[in-house]
C-alpha cells in the first residue's frame, strides 16, 4: 500500500530555505517555496563579496556564536562542510579553497551557486511562490494551514527559513521572528552582526579611505575581549573592514548591555615597539631637516600622518626631524601600535552581514531542528538564535541547519 506523499512547506527562500526544500524533495515530499521578494536566493548573490564564501575546511564551534554556540553542533557534525562540498560538487559547483579555509565555487561566482540550487529545485518539481508574504502559521490537526496576502495553502509540515533582520533589502526582514513568537517561541535580544562600527573621534572623517593589514581589539576598561587580524579601513563615520566586522558583535553585546566598548588598532602587528622606536629613530636620524610630517612620508599613508602626530600630542608637526626628542617618538610609537578609539554605534541593519540572536534555541531540537513545542514545525538559519564569524561559517551553518530541517520535516 502507497503511503500518502508528504507535503512541506518552507518559508524563505534563502540559503537555508533552498536546501531545507531541496533535502525535502528528495525524501520524496511534495515541496512549495514560499518568497517574500520577487526571486529566490538574493541575499546569496551578495555573499562573499559576490563571490559565495560557501563554506571553511577549518569549521570549528569556536567560530559560531549565541546564547548556546554548542546547540549548532549537532546539524554541524550531521551535515558536515564535507558534505556540503560534495553537496555543490554533485551540483556541478567545482571547489576552490583560498586562504583561512575558504572555500569558493571555482568560477567565484555567487550567480552560479544560485544557478545550480535552482536549477536542483526544478528538478525535483518544487513549487516557488514568489512575491507571497506570508501573515501567519496555524497548526491544525494535522498539519499547518500557512495564511498569504494571496491565499492559504494547507502542508504537513512548515519550515520557517526566513533569516533574520540584516540585509532586509535582500529578503530578510525580521518577520519569522514574528511568526515564532505566534507560534510560542521565545526569542533572544537580536542585534545586528559583521557590521562596521561607528566612532566618536571626530578625527576619523581625515583618514576616510586609508587602509592597511594591522591588528584591531576590541574591549571594555581594561580588558580586551576580541583580536583580529585583516585590512582595517577608516570611514568618514568610523572604522570597516574584515577584522572590524569580526569584533563588531563583542562591541555590538557590551553597547546593549550599557558598557563603552572601545577598539585600539595595532598599525604595525609585525613590530615590537622596541623595533618600531628603532625604526622611526633611524627614520627621523636620516630625515635631518626634513619636516617630521613629511619624514613619515612612505611609511604610513599620508592622509593618517598629521592624525597620528595629532594624537601623539605633537602640536607642530612642521618641527625639524631631527629636533624631534625620543619621548615624542616613544608617543607616536603608542599611538601606532595601542591607538585606543571609543565605538560610538553601528551601521544599520541594511549594511549588516548576519543576524546576533533570534529564535532561542531552547525551544529547538538540535538534531532535527524541529520545534519542541508545535511538532511538524522547524527551523532554519539565520533565524535561529546561532551566528558564525566571516569566513564561510554562516553559510555552512545555513546549509547543515536546512538539510537536517528538510530531511527531517520530510518524515513520517
Amino acid at each position: 500500500m502507497m503511503r500518502d506523499v508528504k507535503s512541506v512547506i518552507v518559508v524563505g527562500g534563502g540559503a537555508s530555505g533552498m536546501i531545507a526544500a531541496i533535502s525535502a524533495a528528495r525524501q520524496g515530499a511534495k515541496v512549495v517555496i514560499l518568497e517574500r521578494l520577487n526571486r529566490i536566493g538574493k541575499k546569496l548573490l551578495a555573499t562573499g563579496n559576490g563571490r559565495c564564501n560557501l563554506t571553511n575546511t577549518n569549521m570549528d564551534i569556536s567560530f559560531f556564536h549565541g546564547t548556546d554556540p554548542k546547540f549548532a553542533l549537532g546539524a554541524l557534525h550531521s551535515f558536515d562542510y564535507k558534505q556540503t562540498i560534495d553537496f555543490f560538487d554533485f551540483l556541478g559547483i567545482t571547489p576552490k579553497v583560498e586562504g583561512e579555509g575558504k572555500v569558493y565555487p571555482y568560477s567565484l561566482q555567487s550567480s552560479s551557486v544560485l544557478d545550480v540550487l535552482r536549477y536542483e529545485i526544478a528538478a525535483l518539481n518544487i513549487m516557488e511562490k514568489c512575491d507571497t508574504e506570508v501573515l501567519d502559521i496555524v497548526p491544525t490537526r494535522p498539519g499547518f494551514i500557512v495564511k498569504t496576502k494571496s491565499g492559504q495553502l494547507k502542508g504537513d509540515s512548515v519550515i520557517i527559513a526566513t533569516g533574520g533582520k540584516a540585509s532586509p533589502q535582500l529578503g530578510s526582514n525580521g518577520s519569522g521572528y514574528v511568526l515564532a513568537e505566534k507560534l510560542g517561541h521565545r526569542l533572544t535580544e537580536i542585534y545586528p552582526s559583521l557590521v562596521q562600527l561607528k566612532l566618536y573621534e571626530k578625527y576619523v572623517k581625515q583618514m576616510k579611505g586609508v587602509k592597511f593589514e594591522g591588528k584591531v581589539s576590541v574591549g571594555v576598561k581594561d580588558k580586551a575581549l576580541r583580536v583580529e587580524c585583516g585590512e582595517i579601513l577608516f570611514t568618514d563615520y568610523g572604522i570597516s573592514g574584515p577584522p572590524i566586522l569580526q569584533v563588531s558583535r563583542t562591541a555590538i553585546e557590551q553597547i546593549s548591555k550599557g558598557k563603552s566598548p572601545w577598539v585600539e588598532v595595532d598599525v604595525f602587528p609585525q613590530y615590537s615597539k622596541k623595533e618600531l622606536q628603532e625604526l622611526i629613530s633611524t627614520r627621523l636620524a636620516y630625515s635631518g631637516t626634513k619636516p617630521l610630517d613629511f619624514s613619515f612620508v612612505g611609511l604610513i599613508n599620508k592622509n593618517m600622518i598629521p592624525v597620528v602626530l595629532q594624537c601623539a600630542n605633537i602640536k607642530d608637526i612642521k618641527v625639524l626631524a631631527y629636533e624631534v626628542t625620543e619621548q615624542q617618538i616613544q608617543k607616536i610609537v603608542e599611538v601606532l601600535k595601542n591607538w585606543r578609539m571609543s565605538v560610538k554605534d553601528f551601521n544599520s541593519w541594511d549594511q549588516a552581514q548576519t543576524t546576533a540572536g533570534g529564535v532561542d534555541v531552547r525551544d529547538v531540537s538540535p538534531k532535527t531542528m524541529e520545534s519542541k513545542i508545535v511538532k511538524g514545525l522547524y527551523f532554519s538559519g539565520e533565524l535561529l538564535d546561532i551566528d558564525g564569524d566571516c569566513g564561510g561559517f554562516n553559510l555552512q551553518w545555513a546549509w547543515s541547519s536546512g538539510f537536517i530541517a528538510g530531511e527531517n520535516a520530510a518524515k513520517e
